[in-house]
């Protein structure tokens, strides 16, 4: 490009502050964002966009940082319509007593598409621009996402017993392997395999998933070592621990996405290193369920690749990945008793390239690249909670409140513009939500 060529592009987005991701620990000053199509054209001083740049539009944000879209790699969107229906409880009296008896009077195809809306409003209020999910009626996740034009993996629920979804196992990975084929390839809608969880599936349906996994290249997502009851329940019926059994299975691979992770030893780590398998970190429905703490330092020491997620308001209570970033790095500190454990910039990448690579998307997305996928953010540093700014970083993971994000576009597209949803209808989603509420409490 020579001094004096000038480029034509769709958006400029002027911010004060740029983290980029890549390379890992920059933050940039007065600099513009060039977006083109579905793509980021450049980022760039503003200075030189002036001279090789002409947009259709700019955006100035002169108090803002941008940063890419935040991925939250574990939740089960749906569960919004539960939230707060069943707190202060273990999780397998939350489980066995209460969500899992209202699942089966008020989960369906409309349930699951109202819930997954709810989700993605508050998701896009607060930064996140992807996000996984594993529930039931994944096809309607599937689509919702899709129309509303929101980034998402979503993983078909696998297990051993009869859900509204399906009869059983057969019926899970027949429904599955649909879905799979459907969305492979598509813009927006990751497809992948969720079996819930060790004591929840069999030795065969988890073999099954793991060969339609190798045919396709889905991804599997598993809740793994949640608890300490989980594992000794796992050693009194099989002799080993959960993760001994996913090994001997063939399921620690790249492909694999391990959730939770709260009860490690050494045979664990001996287990999960070298595997190429991801952590999926949900630090805030731990703490309370209190299902334990993950060590998250120690496994990042043995070269493991470490996401975040919010698991589901059911359990958290709400879905703003920048409070979980929070409570990530502070827990982080204290477990390996480090105050430099887990800094900011490690924390953003958990919530940014960390889970792009977890997605097997490293080079589409997660940092803010010429040429990769236009998913980013914005967010107002200018209120008094986040003055005086030394440190943007430090700022987002420390001192930030998601409902600080002002702006989101996914795939080049707005889909928040000075905090208003430009994609999701909120009036007539509040309303079905009320309607919700009345049923499940009557």
């Amino acid at each position: 490009m020579t001094a004096d060529t000038i480029n034509a592009a769709d958006t400029r987005i002027n911010a004060r502050w740029v983290i980029p991701m890549e390379p890992f620990g920059t933050v940039l000053e007065h600099q513009a964002v060039i977006l083109h199509g579905s793509r980021i054209a450049a980022v760039m001083p503003q200075a030189e966009a002036d001279r090789t740049y002409r947009t259709k539009e700019t955006i100035d944000l002169g108090q803002h940082v941008v940063l890419p879209g935040l991925i939250n790699l574990h939740g089960h969107t749906a569960m919004s319509l539960f939230r707060g229906l069943a707190d202060d409880l273990p999780l397998m009296t939350w489980l066995n007593d209460h969500i899992w008896p209202a699942e089966g009077r008020f989960v369906s195809e409309s349930f699951v598409a109202d819930g997954s809306k709810l989700a993605m409003a508050e998701m896009l209020r607060t930064g996140t621009t992807t996000f996984s999910d594993m529930y039931f009626f994944p096809e309607v996740t599937a689509q919702v996402a899709h129309d509303t034009g929101m980034r998402a993996q979503i993983c078909f629920p696998l297990m051993d017993m009869p859900t509204a979804w399906g009869s059983g196992p057969e019926e899970y990975l027949r429904k599955g392997a649909d879905l799979i084929e459907q969305w492979q390839g598509d813009d927006y809608i990751i497809p992948a395999i969720g079996p819930h969880a060790p004591y929840t599936v069999s030795d065969q349906p988890l073999t099954a998933a793991l060969e339609l996994s190798r045919e396709t290249g889905a991804a599997l997502q598993i809740h793994l070592h949640e608890t300490a009851f989980e594992v000794q329940e796992s050693l009194k019926a099989t002799g080993k621990r959960p993760v001994t059994r996913l090994a001997e299975l063939g399921l620690l691979g790249a492909n694999t996405q391990c959730v939770h992770m709260t009860q490690i030893d050494d045979s664990d780590l001996h287990q999960l290193s070298g595997s190429g398998a991801h952590i999926v970190h949900c630090p805030e429905s731990n703490l309370k369920l209190a299902s334990g703490l993950c060590p998250v330092q120690t496994l990042k020491d043995q070269g493991l690749n470490i996401t975040i997620g919010t698991d589901g308001a059911a359990s958290n209570n709400d879905l703003d990945l920048f409070g979980e970033l929070k409570t990530a790095a502070m827990i982080g500190k204290v477990i390996a008793d480090d105050a430099a454990a887990l800094s900011a910039h490690q924390a953003l990448a958990m919530a940014t390239l960390n889970g792009a690579r977890a997605l097997g998307m490293e080079h589409e997305l997660g940092s803010l690249v010429p040429g990769k996928l236009a998913d980013l953010i914005a967010v107002d540093l200018s209120d008094p909670f986040l003055q005086p700014v030394y440190d943007p970083a430090s700022h987002l993971v420390y001192s930030n409140h998601g409902r600080a994000v002002t702006h989101s576009w996914i795939h080049g597209i707005p889909q928040l513009q000075d905090g208003r949803l430009t994609r999701i209808d909120m009036p007539d989603l509040m309303l079905r939500v009320s309607e919700w509420r009345n049923q499940i409490l009557s």
